[in-house]
């Protein structure tokens, strides 16, 4: 991109024309130990097979591959990826130091519409010589991606900043997030309730309650991240771009009578009912 010729445009706008997060250009991805970073992928793939492992069970699992681990490291790198079992523990997600705390508005909810339920979550991703972060709003009825952004740390300004993105796409009625600081942040919240929607946040330890991330993450591992072992911020960037946009576009749904996010969310969208 920037290095391929002379500097007729600035980077700022480079990658405005590219759709990049101007940040992300500049990210070094986060690093940890070789073994580390082994161990971190096996517990990544362990997860989405069994979201109820906490780091007892997932230490005995890299155990029994032959790794000589003990419990507080798993427990440090399982912290580090942002991940916990989906039952109710003392460790969960917890917001920040005096952030607030809403209740979960969607058990025994019907999703009826478009527009009537966004949620968001972020998910550790693996690299060849490092780890990102990558955060994503999907609309819980047509299962569509709306913006995403990819970060070396857990902080919450790419979070806000993919929240802001989506506003500018659409509001749902309730947007819905587990109890992470970036979501309980005083910003990310102020945001939603300036644009009057209801705030819902997981129950503690309760990950399934924002089931339809945890499927959008299992289909972005399996059918893109593992396959293509990218090396650099700029190539996973590039890569998932083109994922998400099959995903949007492409990919049938079962859920959705084989219909693509894309045609079911903008159908709907046109439909003034959708809104009601």
């Amino acid at each position: 991109m920037v290095d391929s010729q002379p500097a007729t445009l600035s980077v700022r706008r480079q990658c405005e024309l590219l759709g990049l997060n101007r940040a992300s250009f500049y990210y070094q991805t986060a690093s940890e130990s070789a073994l580390n970073l082994d161990l971190m992928r096996l517990i990544d793939e362990q997860y989405l097979r069994t979201p109820f492992y906490g780091w007892p069970k997932m230490t005995a699992y890299l155990r029994r591959l032959g790794y000589a681990v003990n419990g507080k490291r798993v427990r440090r790198l399982m912290r580090l990826m942002g991940i916990q079992a989906i039952y109710p523990r003392r460790s969960s997600s917890s917001p920040g130091k005096g952030h607030r705390r809403y209740p979960y508005l969607l058990r025994n909810l019907p999703i009826t519409h478009v527009n009537q339920v966004w949620s968001a979550d972020i998910t550790y991703v693996p690299l060849l010589r490092g780890f990102m972060y990558l955060v994503a709003v999907i609309d819980w009825h047509s299962r569509y991606v709306l913006p995403w952004q990819l970060s070396n740390t857990l902080d919450g300004i790419f979070c806000l900043d993919a929240l802001r993105q989506a506003l500018v796409k659409g509001r749902p009625k309730i947007f819905n997030t587990d109890q992470g600081a970036q979501f309980t942040a005083d910003a990310f919240t102020a945001c939603l309730l300036a644009a009057d929607i209801q705030v819902s946040m997981d129950g503690r330890g309760r990950a399934l309650d924002n089931v339809f991330c945890e499927r959008l993450w299992r289909s972005v591992k399996y059918e893109d991240i593992y396959l293509n072992q990218y090396d650099t911020a700029r190539q996973l960037h590039a890569g998932l771009t083109a994922y998400f946009d099959f995903y949007n576009h492409e990919r049938p749904h079962q859920s959705l009578n084989y219909r693509t996010p894309a045609e079911e969310h903008f159908v709907l969208c046109s439909d003034p009912a959708a809104f009601t």
